[in-house]
């Protein structure tokens, strides 16, 4: 391909640094709330989709790493947060601190410098310690606590991490207090009126022990979502549980089927009715790839016209799920050879590209060349139309694909 596109990613992450909460929370909160410990790791292991992590006391033997802890949360910081830099055989299940990561996870100047490198010009990240869509805070036992936390992120995100000095090239993603849809709705409009246009949610909210999208209970940030224009982004793994099939299946399995709480929740939402009750919602799945989706389009489309009456659709859904799916659902890839071989199953106009820095999986430092491999047989406007326009428009960018508050005046 003759020119490739800068890049805006959909879905990249930042590692908080340790300060973030400390410097935001009240002093009462300051030996409860979210704060860096650095300790030996006791054991730690990551089967059936679930990662449980052990942390040693002082002078204990084991691999030194950086902890985040919060109230009785022990979560350390692992090698899998932040692969970037390291061989893919170097890549593994291990505790890590600070030092042992690259600069550009946690720091606004070298987040910048290694977009450079990978030819991204922006970037929405999502978050580590609060996990995809806040589920850390919703865990906890104190509410007045998490949502304080919740808070202080969100103001973290949009002043520091996307403030004057990113340049308008970081995109501020934020957490609602999953527990409350009221204060959610709040906490959108707190932040939409800052520019910020996108939240993150939970791909399955019941998997949190939270209602479903098929009750009304979500109906306050929906709404809010809906006159606000606020992207909804849900994170493969914002269920706090990944697609696995046995409790001793290697992470091997799941990774393969990361995709599968995508394809749920996607289905959820097309036979919920919400679409219809409230016309300007739009919802995003992040690192989920696309090539399921024509399918599941197919399928939910024959059900709908063979068998809402006794489905319990008939009432609410009153639209072919491919027609809703058109006008409000966007899917994000940054590996989908598969999926751009059937771009046209999917539609051009609901497809959007990501890096995933600085995970594994991640394509830096060569998005573009993975870009250019994959999209080579496309048109140079399609191409442009997957890789930046689409975000543009659904985020609400400059014409130069910068976040407005930030973005540098002319």
């Amino acid at each position: 391909m003759e020119t490739f596109p800068k890049i805006i990613s959909v879905d990249d992450h930042t590692v908080e640094p340790p300060n973030v909460w400390r410097d935001r929370l009240p002093s009462k909160y300051q030996d409860i709330g979210p704060r860096i410990v650095r300790a030996p790791l006791k054991e730690m292991t990551f089967l059936g989709g679930k990662f449980a992590p052990v942390m040693g006391a002082p002078g204990d033997d084991g691999p030194i790493g950086d902890w985040w802890v919060y109230e009785d949360l022990h979560r350390p910081l692992t090698r899998l947060d932040t692969a970037v830099g390291y061989d893919r055989d170097e890549i593994k299940l291990e505790v890590i601190t600070y030092e042992q990561m690259r600069p550009g996870s946690f720091s606004v100047p070298e987040r910048l410098a290694d977009m450079d490198i990978n030819h991204v010009q922006s970037a929405v990240c999502f978050p580590t310690f609060p996990r995809f869509c806040g589920q850390t805070f919703t865990e906890a036992k104190d509410r007045e606590l998490g949502l304080l936390g919740v808070r202080a992120y969100n103001d973290w995100m949009v002043e520091e991490w996307c403030g004057p000095d990113a340049q308008g090239r970081l995109i501020p993603l934020t957490l609602i207090p999953l527990w409350d849809a009221r204060l959610a709705a709040e906490e959108v409009r707190r932040n939409a009126a800052r520019g910020v246009r996108a939240v993150a949610f939970s791909e399955i909210p019941p998997h949190l022990g939270l209602p479903s999208i098929h009750t009304d209970e979500w109906d306050p940030f929906l709404e809010a979502c809906n006159e606000t224009g606020t992207v909804i982004a849900m994170h493969i793994g914002s269920s706090s549980k990944m697609p696995s099939t046995s409790a001793d299946a290697p992470p091997a399995v799941g990774s393969t089927i990361t995709f599968a709480n995508c394809c749920f929740s996607m289905v959820d939402w097309l036979m919920s009715g919400k679409f219809e009750r409230f016309p300007n919602l739009k919802i995003m799945y992040a690192e989920g790839q696309i090539g399921w989706i024509p399918y599941i389009l197919e399928r939910a489309d024959v059900v709908w016209e063979e068998n809402r009456a006794w489905g319990g659709v008939a009432d609410k859904v009153h639209r072919p799920p491919s027609e809703l799916f058109a006008e409000h659902v966007y899917g994000c890839f940054f590996d989908d050879a598969f999926g751009l071989k059937n771009l046209d199953a999917i539609g051009v106009k609901n497809v959007l590209y990501e890096t995933d820095y600085p995970h594994s999986d991640s394509t830096w430092p060569k998005s573009k060349e993975v870009g250019e491999s994959q999209m080579g047989h496309l048109p140079p406007d399609v191409v442009d139309q997957l890789v930046r326009r689409n975000a543009i428009d659904l985020l609400g960018l400059t014409e130069d694909g910068l976040w407005g508050p930030s973005a540098p005046k002319a």
